[in-house]
């Protein structure tokens, strides 16, 4: 069965757009114009987004987890006193998954690159609010 899944091809930096450049990043990058799909299945191969994509994705978890903890447990919304801690625990959850998501659908085109790293700096932003 994992014979028939066929995981999108890597390139080098001669072989994408400038404005796919990363610094000191000179292989594996993903096609320019990947579709959603390619971009899913490249969580799964080594890419230079590999380790960014996951180390977001994971703690996203983590900290739903403690937010469901703490509004089930602490009964937060009955306390105006845990309400900060809520606060700080959604944007907490929500900053790494926007950062996530962005490096995966990033490499979908230029204009979508843009766009998802304007969200990606908007939860960065909304996470030092919280």
């Amino acid at each position: 069965m994992l014979s028939l899944i066929r995981l999108p091809r890597v390139f080098t930096i001669n072989q994408v757009p400038k404005v796919f450049h990363e610094d000191s990043i000179i292989s594996g990058y993903r096609h320019p114009r990947s579709s959603a799909t390619d971009c899913i299945l490249s969580l799964f191969q080594l890419t230079n987004e590999t380790l960014n994509i996951w180390t977001h994705f994971l703690p996203t978890w983590y900290f739903l987890w403690k937010l469901v903890t703490v509004v089930l447990i602490q009964t937060a919304w009955q306390d105006s006193f845990t309400w900060p801690l809520v606060i700080f625990l959604v944007s907490c959850c929500i900053y790494p998954l926007a950062s996530s998501c962005a490096h995966t659908f990033s490499s979908m085109s230029a204009r979508a690159r843009h766009i998802c790293f304007f969200f990606d700096y908007g939860a960065l932003s909304f996470y030092s609010l919280g």
